[in-house]
């Protein structure tokens, strides 16, 4: 069900990247503000790693994300969020 496999990264301000929480993604995954159902394929898997269907575009999954993440407070000023599609799942 799900082809697609997006590694999920929080940028610091020195420019470090570290994984996501697996509690972060998961949060977005399962309680997500926007109450798109394009988002409803989505499945986290690990620290990082999010695995998606076909029709979640990365386009829109990056910013929902970095949205949300700020809205928690996941992410601090200066931060930033890094989505980017790794691998077949």
């Amino acid at each position: 069900m799900f082809a697609r496999r997006f590694s999920i990264q929080r940028i610091n301000v020195s420019g470090v990247r570290h994984a996501c929480p697996i509690g972060w993604i998961d949060n977005f995954a399962m309680r997500n503000f926007t109450n798109d159902p394009v988002f409803d394929d989505t499945l986290p898997v690990a620290d990082g790693v999010l695995e998606a269907g076909t029709r979640v575009p990365l386009e829109r999954l990056q910013p929902a994300m970095e949205d949300w993440f700020r809205r928690k407070g996941y992410l601090k000023a200066g931060e930033r969020l890094e989505v980017v599609e790794i691998d077949g799942a």
